[in-house]
C-alpha cells in the first residue's frame, strides 16, 4: 500500500469581470462568478457607485443583463445622480440591459409582529431576473431591509438565506452595507456568508481626503491585500493597484532625442534610452522647465503623446515662456498631442496625486510623461513617503515603456549632487544644471551626473536659452567657476 498522498489538479475559481479598470487586477480577474460580494464601507466611501459600474460594465462591456435593487434612491434619483459619470441608465433600461427595482421601505411604518421573513424580496428579485435574463444584480443598501427590527437572530438567518439564494440562482451579485461598530458590518455577520468581501474607506489626513479600497477576503482565490487608492471622477470608478509591481519589465535599445542637440551629442549622438527614467535637477532659473519642454517637442516631432504635469505653472504660462527660446509648444497642445494636467500640490494628498496622475496615463496612453518639479510635493509628506510615491511611479512607468521625465528643485547653498527626495539611485540618467560664473558673468551649465547603459560626455557645457532655442556650447576649464 502506496504512503503517497494523491496532488489533484488545483480547480480555478470561475470569475466575473468587473469592467472596472484596476479592481479585476486586484482580484487577479473580476468577482466570484455565481457567488455574492459584499461591499462595505461608510457613507459616502463609493458603494453605490460601485455597485451600479459593476452592472453598466457588465452590460456595455460583456452583454450581461443586471438587476439593480435599490432601498433608499428612486430610479430616476439613480438616472440623474450617474449621468454626470458618463452613464447613461436610460438607454440600457430601453435595451433591456438594465431593470431598476425600487423597493420603498418607510422604518416609521415598520413593525415587528410575527416571523419577519424576505420571501416578497425574492419574489421580486425573480421576476426581475426573469424580465431580462439577469447574469448581475446589487443589491443597496442591506441594512435598509432591517431597519426597526431586534432580534439579531432573525437578522441573520434571513442574511444567510439571502446569501445562499442568490447562490442558487446563480448570479454575480454585488450586496453593499453600511460599516459596524468595530465589524465590517452593522450585524457582524454578513463578511463571514459572503465570499468575497471589499471594504471602501474614505479618510482625511492633514484636511486631504483619500478614498482607498482594499480586499479583505476573497474565498478560493489569490489577491492582493493592500489598500490601493481610487478615484470617483467624469469615467467612474478607478483603481490603482500599482503597489504590487515588481522589478520585471523589459528594457529596450532603442534611444529616443531629448530634443537639444549638443545634449544628444553629449549622450552619445543618439539621447535617452526610450522607456528610462531622466531626473534634472537644479536651482530655480537653470532651464529645468526649459529642458523638459524641449523634450516634449521632440516627442511630438516623433508623433508621440506626452502628459505635462506642472505644479508651479499654468499650460497657457509655460507654452508662452518657452516660445521665448524658439519652442513652440502650441501646436503640440492644439492637436492634443501634448497634454497637461496643472494642479497646485496642496489640492490634494500624495495617494490621491498619484492616483490622478496613473489615471491620465492610462486614458492619454503617452509616451513621455513630464512632472515639473516633483519637490513641490514635499510639502504633501514627508520626504520617505514621496519618495515611495515616485518610486512607485518610475516602476509603472517602465511596466508601460513610458518615458519619464522629472525635475527636481534644489535649494540654494545645499549639495548639489543631491535630492531633497532621494530619488536620483532610482533614476537611469541624471542631468545638473547650475550656475556658472565666467568673465564676471553669470551663465548656466550642464553636466551630466550618469547615464546608465551608454557612453556620456563628462563636460561642463555652457547652456545657453535663446531666441534660436537651445544650446550647449564648450567651455574651456580655465575659465570656469561653479556658483552655489
Amino acid at each position: 500500500m502506496s504512503n503517497t498522498i494523491p496532488i489533484s489538479t488545483p480547480r480555478h475559481l470561475a470569475k466575473t469581470p468587473t469592467g472596472i479598470y484596476g479592481i479585476d487586477e486586484i482580484t487577479a480577474g473580476g468577482l466570484p462568478q455565481g457567488r455574492p460580494t459584499l461591499v462595505a464601507g461608510s457613507a459616502g466611501c463609493g458603494k453605490t457607485l460601485l455597485a451600479m459600474e459593476f452592472l453598466v460594465r457588465g452590460a456595455t462591456l460583456y452583454d450581461e443583463p443586471g438587476v439593480f435593487v435599490t432601498f433608499e434612491e428612486t430610479p430616476e434619483e439613480l438616472v440623474n445622480n450617474v449621468a454626470s459619470l458618463g452613464f447613461d441608465l436610460d438607454d440600457l433600461r430601453e435595451r433591456g440591459l438594465l431593470w431598476i427595482e425600487h423597493i420603498y421601505l418607510e422604518r416609521s411604518e415598520i413593525e415587528e409582529v410575527g416571523a419577519y421573513t424576505l420571501d416578497g424580496l425574492f419574489i421580486r428579485l425573480e421576476h426581475a431576473f426573469d424580465r431580462i435574463g439577469a447574469k448581475r444584480v446589487a443589491l443597496d443598501t442591506l441594512e435598509v431591509l432591517f431597519s426597526g427590527l431586534h432580534d439579531e437572530a432573525l437578522i441573520r438567518a434571513e442574511l444567510r438565506r439571502l446569501f445562499r439564494w442568490l447562490k442558487e440562482r446563480g448570479v454575480t451579485a454585488v450586496v453593499t452595507a453600511e460599516r459596524g461598530d468595530g465589524t465590517l458590518t452593522r450585524h457582524g455577520l454578513e463578511e463571514y456568508v459572503a465570499d468575497c468581501v471589499i471594504v471602501l474607506d474614505h479618510r482625511v489626513t492633514s484636511q486631504l481626503s483619500t478614498r482607498r479600497i482594499r480586499i479583505v477576503k476573497y474565498r478560493g482565490t489569490m489577491h492582493g491585500t493592500n489598500e490601493y487608492p481610487f478615484l470617483i471622477d467624469q469615467h467612474g470608478f478607478t483603481v490603482f493597484p500599482i503597489t504590487a509591481l515588481g522589478l520585471d519589465y523589459n528594457v529596450g535599445t532603442e534611444r529616443i532625442s531629448t530634443g537639444v542637440t549638443g545634449l544628444d551629442e553629449m549622450l552619445g549622438g543618439s539621447g535617452y534610452y526610450k522607456g528610462s527614467t531622466i531626473l534634472i535637477s537644479g536651482t530655480a532659473g537653470t532651464g529645468k522647465t526649459s529642458l523638459s519642454s524641449a523634450f516634449a517637442a521632440a516627442a511630438y516631432a516623433r508623433n508621440e503623446h506626452t502628459l505635462f504635469v506642472a505644479f508651479e505653472e499654468s499650460p497657457a504660462q509655460i507654452i508662452r515662456n518657452v516660445r521665448s527660446i524658439g519652442i513652440d509648444l502650441e501646436p503640440a497642445f492644439t492637436k492634443e498631442c501634448l497634454h497637461f494636467h496643472a494642479v497646485r500640490p496642496t489640492l490634494a494628498g500624495l495617494e490621491l496625486h498619484l492616483a490622478t496622475i496613473t489615471d491620465q496615463i492610462a486614458r492619454i496612453k503617452p509616451s513621455v510623461v513630464i512632472i515639473d518639479p516633483i519637490t513641490s510635493l514635499i510639502s504633501q509628506g514627508f520626504n520617505s513617503e514621496v519618495r515611495a510615491l515616485f518610486t512607485r511611479l518610475i516602476d509603472f512607468c517602465k511596466q508601460h515603456g513610458i518615458t519619464l521625465l522629472l525635475t527636481s528643485l534644489s535649494v540654494m547653498g545645499q549639495d548639489p549632487e543631491g535630492t531633497d527626495i532621494g530619488v536620483s539611485s532610482l533614476v537611469d540618467t541624471w542631468l545638473l544644471v547650475r550656475n556658472l560664473e565666467m568673465h564676471g558673468k553669470r551663465n548656466r551649465g550642464l553636466y551630466i551626473l550618469k547615464s546608465r547603459g551608454m557612453a556620456h560626455s563628462n563636460q561642463i557645457r555652457k547652456l545657453v536659452l535663446s531666441s534660436e532655442g537651445i544650446s550647449l556650447i564648450e567651455i574651456p576649464s580655465s575659465s570656469l567657476q561653479l556658483s552655489s
